[in-house]
């Protein structure tokens, strides 16, 4: 595996947990831990945004 497949596969496992994430923050926890999850699972795709782009540059 290259640099290339290991960045797909950390994207597509940040994608997941970030999609975990919200889906805590929006079903589990209904009260101010909600809002919490739900941001650090925003912060989840923003990373795996950066992860993606970097494919074929490093």
């Amino acid at each position: 595996m290259n640099k290339n497949g290991v960045l797909a596969w950390a994207t597509v496992i940040m994608i997941i947990v970030g999609i975990g994430l919200i889906g805590l923050g929006i079903f589990k926890y209904e009260e101010v831990a909600g809002w919490g999850f739900a941001s650090v699972g925003v912060g989840f795709f923003a990373i795996a945004w950066v992860f993606n782009a970097l494919k074929g540059r490093v």
